[in-house]
């Protein structure tokens, strides 16, 4: 039974910093209020999101930048604009966060 325990997988240390990524891609109140949005609605452009949230253009659109490149945020072109909506794993972060604000939901 010792030697059973004492041979848990070592987890590769690109692990953690592929975790760092993750969580640097929402750790901003900003970031974290514009999956809110997009889990209420789905596919908005920058331009709707930063109008939504009464934010300037370029402030929105590098936070959006940043959650893309953490996969938190998926983006789709439309014929006259790109649309954004949340990636599975932004799901699952948002959940995360909700349910450690408020418990169980």
């Amino acid at each position: 039974m010792k030697n059973e325990n004492n041979k848990k997988k070592k987890i590769s240390r690109s692990r953690f910093f592929q975790i760092e990524r993750i969580v640097k891609g929402f750790a901003n109140h900003r970031r974290i209020e514009i999956m809110f949005l997009l889990d209420r609605k789905s596919e908005l452009s920058v331009n709707e999101i930063c109008k939504e949230l009464s934010i300037n253009f370029n402030t929105g659109s590098d936070h959006i930048r940043k959650l893309a490149q953490s996969g938190i945020v998926m983006k789709r072109s439309d014929i006259n604009s790109v649309r954004h909506a949340l990636t599975d794993k932004g799901k699952a972060i948002l959940e995360f966060c909700k349910i450690t604000v408020w418990g169980k939901i």
